[in-house]
Formats: structure tokens, sequence, C-alpha cells
């Protein structure tokens, strides 16, 4: 085994270097380094540049890698990361942080740990999804017919089925065109992404249906936490907490500097009735998931 001095871990990622991930990552490195005392170097590789999201969860899991940033991909191990991207089940990121961080985020963390084989050391917040379009939509019959795409997620489709739309899966890159050409009329996906992919060219409308709210995790192998010293463990640790709330400050001016932009490219904003959305969403959420998660989302729901 190397000197303790001389251990590094590498942390890949998807994210481009203006992402507030890749900065929160960066500063995991230096508080790594910090509380180690030199022990530890951390190395970022943005951009996929280490490898595919999928392909460094099982890289982690044969010890061959040692971080990434990750979230509900999780689920194809541990069914609970499911919970992590569930639509209308956190009505504020107060809400979202309560779940998160609480009894139910245990149990997520938990099950990642241990049929996953990776240990979730922070968690960041994700924007909120919101359906751009170019009529405003307001309430759930707003939505009747409307040609929309959506990542291909099963429950995803379900729900906006069930809110009356007529969603197709479609690959992120061909969004733009199709909305373009008219293929598709409408799209969701959060501020950040809508903002990057100049969706403000080919829609008028953001409207504000915020309806998945997210976080993501990032993890270290289980195989390199446990070769750790127990003092080393809580280095990282510590470091994943700061980085923690370094990323909550970043995301929190991100957001509405995002909103910003995007009217300045000419976006209105559109507020909706939220209620009547969850409402008809809720139970084509309870009919999508799977029999294992579904009490742990009624509870969610309930409380």
């Amino acid at each position: 085994m190397a000197p303790a001095q001389e251990t590094t871990l590498q942390l890949g990622h998807l994210a481009n270097e203006d992402n507030i991930w890749h900065k929160a990552a960066m500063k995991f490195a230096e508080e790594v380094s910090r509380l180690s005392e030199g022990r530890i170097a951390v190395e970022v590789f943005p951009n996929e540049t280490l490898g595919k999201e999928m392909d460094l969860i099982a890289g982690m899991q044969l010890g061959t890698v040692d971080m990434t940033i990750t979230g509900e991909s999780l689920q194809n191990w541990a069914p609970k990361a499911a919970l992590l991207a569930l639509p209308y089940a956190y009505t504020s990121l107060e809400d979202m942080d309560a779940v998160a961080s609480g009894e139910i985020g245990d149990e997520v963390e938990q099950e990642i740990i241990e049929k996953a084989q990776v240990r979730p050391i922070a968690y960041f917040a994700r924007g909120p999804r919101n359906l751009t379009s170019n009529r405003p939509i307001s309430s759930p019959d707003d939505l009747q017919g409307l040609k929309m795409r959506v990542p291909n997620v099963p429950l995803f489709l379900s729900v906006w089925k069930a809110l009356g739309a007529n969603p197709t899966p479609m690959a992120f890159s061909e969004v733009f065109t199709s909305l373009q050409n008219g293929t598709i009329d409408a799209q969701e996906n959060p501020l950040a992404l809508i903002k990057t992919a100049s969706f403000a060219e080919v829609q008028s409308y953001v409207n504000l249906t915020e309806h998945v709210r997210s976080w993501i995790y990032l993890v270290i192998s289980e195989q390199r936490f446990q070769s750790l010293s127990e003092e080393d463990q809580q280095a990282v640790l510590e470091a994943g907490q700061i980085a923690q709330e370094y990323e909550r400050s970043l995301f929190l001016d991100d957001e509405t500097q995002l909103r910003a932009d995007l009217e300045a490219a000419g976006m209105e904003f559109n507020e909706v009735d939220t209620e009547a959305f969850a409402a008809a969403a809720k139970d084509a959420v309870l009919n999508g998931v799977s029999d294992d998660i579904k009490p742990l989302v009624e509870k969610i729901f309930a409380d």
C-alpha cells in the first residue's frame, strides 16, 4: 500500500468547468488537502474525460475509479435512488432538503452503500425542471394534446400522459431542431439547461411547473473509502460537508441569474396552478414507482 501521504483520489464527472458542480469538486479537493495535512490529493476531471457516468460507477465497484458525481442513475443498483427525482414530491428546496438530509435520505444512502458499493459524502441541489412552450401553460387543462419531449425516464412519460400532454422520449441533442421544425411544441428541463441549449431562440415561455426537484451525490468508492485510515476518512467526510455548503451558496446565486439571463433573451416566465398539476400527477407517480419504494413515496407525499 502507498504511504499515507501519497494518496491520490481521482474524481471524474460529466459537467463542464463553468458548472457549479465542478467548482464544488475543486473546493472539495482543496479542503481534503487542507484537512488531511497534504496526505490526500484529489485530481478533478470534468467533461467525462475520465469516462461516462455509468462506466465510472462500474469502475468504482471494481475499485479502479475513486469518485464521481451521480444521482438517480444509481437506481440501476439501488431502487431507492429513484427518490432523488420524483415528480411533485418536493414542493420547495427546504422540503427536498428535509428528505435528503433526514431519515429517508439516510435510508437511500445506506442502500446506495450496500447495493451500489459507493458512499455518498455530500449532496448538491439541482434546479427544478420547468416546462417551456410557445403558448402559456397555466393549468393541466392547457396541456391537452401538447407534443412535448421528455427524457427516456418511464416515470416522466407516464406522469405527462396522465396530465393530458402527448410526451415523446427523445435524445437531448435532437430537441432544439425538433422545436425549430415543429415536430414538438414543448420540452422540460432546469433553467441551466434551457439557457445553455439556447432554447430561448425556439421557445417563448418558461412555465414555472417546477415539477421535479432533485439532488445529486458526490460519491466515493466504498472499497477506496475503507482503504483510508480513520483520520483520512474523517477528512474526506468533513471536506464533503464543506463542499456541500459551498455548492449551495453558488446554486442559489446561479438560479437568480439564470432567470434574468433567460428574460433578457426574450423568454416570458409564466406562473402556473402548481396544486392542480401536483394533484393530477400524484396517482401517476404512485402507479409508476416500483412496489419496494411505494411505501416511501406515499410517506413523502403524506408529509
